[in-house]
């Protein structure tokens, strides 16, 4: 079986939206407004490229990357990997011819029969709804969790609001560095 690893840029108080200045959103841009940059907390994300054999995305998050990841060197290695995006709407005109192999699953009953195939981690990148759905799902096995020292309110979270049995999680690895981020890296106990 395949791991299922969600990572994401996220606020003290779980907020997961417009981490890199996606428009429409208030606090737009918080992973780079009033933080200083510090490469080390970010080496995870580099390590993520090295680990994982395929990318799956919601609709939304695909729409927002596939016109930038595919030119940017800092996701070079996100090229060739296999995609897959998660939406009952997205048609294959519209995916992009220079990302590689893209494949749209149209339920989480594929991305679970995705996770039983062979190969490497599948690392879920941005995707606020499809991760809330993956997690009440039980399809998540891993979190990278980057948390930012900010508390931003309003804005889409990580986890949903579903009443649900506890999910236990184990911490692995962890991390804090000198601009406050902290890294988590979680575990699902299952």
């Amino acid at each position: 079986m395949r791991t299922l690893i969600s990572s994401a840029f996220i606020s003290l108080d779980g907020v997961v939206e417009a981490p890199g200045g996606e428009p429409g959103y208030r606090n737009s841009g918080w992973t780079f407004k009033d933080i200083e940059f510090l490469p080390e907390a970010f080496d995870v994300k580099g390590r993520e490229q090295q680990e994982a054999a395929a990318m799956l995305l919601g609709r939304t998050s695909y729409e927002a990357f596939s016109p930038v990841w595919p030119d940017m060197a800092e996701f070079a290695d996100y090229k060739a990997m296999p995609k897959y995006v998660v939406s009952t709407t997205l048609t294959e005109d519209k995916l992009v011819s220079n990302w590689g192999e893209t494949t749209i699953l149209r339920s989480l009953d594929e991305v679970a029969a995705l996770k039983e195939t062979e190969g490497g981690p599948i690392i879920v990148h941005g995707s606020a709804a499809l991760n809330q759905a993956l997690s009440d799902a039980g399809l998540i096995d891993r979190y990278h969790l980057l948390v930012f020292p900010l508390l931003l309110g309003a804005g889409k979270r990580l986890f949903s609001a579903t009443d649900k049995d506890t999910q236990r999680l184990k911490l692995v690895e962890h991390a804090a560095y000198a601009n406050g981020l902290q890294l988590n890296v979680f575990d699902v106990i299952r």
